[in-house]
């Protein structure tokens, strides 16, 4: 017996109520996207490796899916990593190519390859898929889209204060209330680490800080250690693991912690800028929290750092993040050209909107009309009715088999659809439907023109 088909662990197949469920949630992000004036690009789904690697930090470089080169790759390898068994030597020499990571990255790539083409400040989104070589969990996969929307080509801080905007447009058009965006500045953090004599160690600090919300603060204080900060200086830490209160007041907290750290100061400074607008502006369903703790490992953030909380009833990770890279291109080659965004997390926002039964009831758009097929005379006198109906906007579809009455009857139960047609010899004569309504089991003569009002 063949042994039955699988698919790797972290991927899925989509239904179709799950794929147009998925669409619903495309569509609301991508309408958000067009409306804040950003426009589409798409970059394919693998890169050379060079692109990618050492982009991410230690961590997210350990992630990426490798592809192994075509042909006979054994036969070019580095000899002698493959003697020694040395992964580390022996991977760039049997791969050159890798599975995207981020569509951030790519994005970086694309605009120094297209420079001469493009019109700064440039506003782009991308909704495509990325690949995480991660350990599967709940809200957690190997392959996930990512909906990205990001500004390069401006400093202002406006930008930083749309992307808030956008984020709360988005999930008050899923009406999903409750959701908390937090955010913080590198700046910042830059700062702390300076200020407990750490800013050498800056990205082993963010990296275990990042882990608050996962280990908790002892783990986290134990990773530090073993990453070579010292004790005296974790102990400065403290007040920061317990800071709380309103936006404002841990902004003056922080202004006395940081006091002797003019890059620090600099980032409370812009953190009160963003703050300041969006308490003019208002936010529909939303809230904007300071979280000093938030650092997000991600090596090329530079300002202002984003990440969004599903509401606290739903237990799930961040469903959104993103954040200011002022020189996220000058890996390439092109300096000086900073940049801002934020991406929203597709699959989790799914699993959200399902747990909170939040998907519109017609969310699904079915099969509106079966027409039973009796034989080649009738079911041609169906398609053209099929026809105009289709022409009209009515989702219609002609059974293909001249099956059992039964069997087609049953099949238009088990699809939820909600009318079916049935032409014989005295339709036809008589240029009528026989319409039953599935529902309430109703069934009555009618024209087409009558046919098409009714079932629309």
């Amino acid at each position: 017996m063949a042994q039955k088909p699988s698919i790797p662990k972290g991927t899925r197949d989509f239904n179709p109520e799950q794929v147009a469920k998925r669409n619903y949630i495309f569509n609301t992000i991508r309408g958000a996207f067009e409306t804040f004036g950003f426009q589409p690009i798409e970059t394919p789904s693998f890169e050379n490796s060079s692109t990618l690697m050492g982009k991410y930090g230690e961590e997210g470089d350990r992630l990426i899916f490798k592809i192994l080169n075509s042909g006979d790759y054994l036969s070019k390898a580095n000899k002698e990593a493959y003697d020694i068994k040395d992964s580390n030597k022996l991977t760039p020499s049997i791969s050159e190519k890798a599975l995207r990571y981020d569509l951030t990255v790519p994005f970086a790539r694309y605009v120094v390859q297209h420079q001469n083409e493009i019109e700064f400040p440039f506003k782009r989104y991308q909704i495509q898929p990325v690949w995480r070589a991660d350990r599967p969990q709940k809200g957690r996969f190997r392959e996930f889209y990512q909906c990205d929307a990001d500004v390069v080509g401006s400093k202002s801080l406006w930008q930083e204060v749309e992307f808030i905007q956008l984020y709360d447009t988005v999930f008050s058009a899923l009406k999903l209330e409750g959701v908390t965006i937090k955010i913080n500045n590198r700046k910042i953090l830059s700062g702390i680490a300076e200020v407990i004599g750490a800013g050498d160690k800056l990205i082993d600090f963010t990296v275990a800080l990042d882990k608050l919300d996962k280990i908790g603060e002892e783990k986290v204080k134990e990773e530090m250690l073993n990453k070579g900060i010292n004790q005296e200086g974790i102990d400065k830490l403290q007040p920061l693991f317990s800071l709380s209160g309103s936006f404002e007041s841990q902004i003056e907290s922080l202004k006395s912690i940081l006091a002797s750290s003019e890059e620090g100061m600099k980032g409370i400074e812009e953190l009160s800028f963003i703050d300041s607008a969006i308490s003019e502006l208002e936010l529909s369903t939303a809230t904007l929290q300071l979280d000093v703790t938030l650092a997000r490992g991600l090596n090329y953030y530079t300002g202002a750092i984003f990440e969004v909380s599903a509401p606290k009833e739903v237990k799930m990770g961040s469903i959104g993040g993103g954040g200011r890279y002022d020189d996220l291109t000058g890996i390439f080659g092109m300096k000086d050209i900073s940049g801002v965004g934020i991406s929203f997390g597709l699959d989790r926002i799914y699993l959200v909107l399902e747990e909170l039964n939040l998907f519109p009831a017609t969310v699904s758009k079915n099969v509106e009309v079966l027409f039973i097929n009796f034989g080649e005379k009738e079911a041609l006198f169906c398609l053209k009715a099929i026809k105009q109906l289709r022409n009209e906007g009515v989702n219609s579809e002609l059974y293909p088999d001249a099956a059992k009455m039964k069997k087609q009857m049953t099949h238009a139960n088990r699809r939820n659809i909600p009318f079916v047609v049935l032409v014989g010899e005295e339709e036809i004569s008589s240029n009528t439907f026989t319409l039953k309504n599935m529902i309430s089991g109703e069934q009555s003569k009618v024209s087409l023109p009558e046919l098409v009002t009714i079932v629309k």
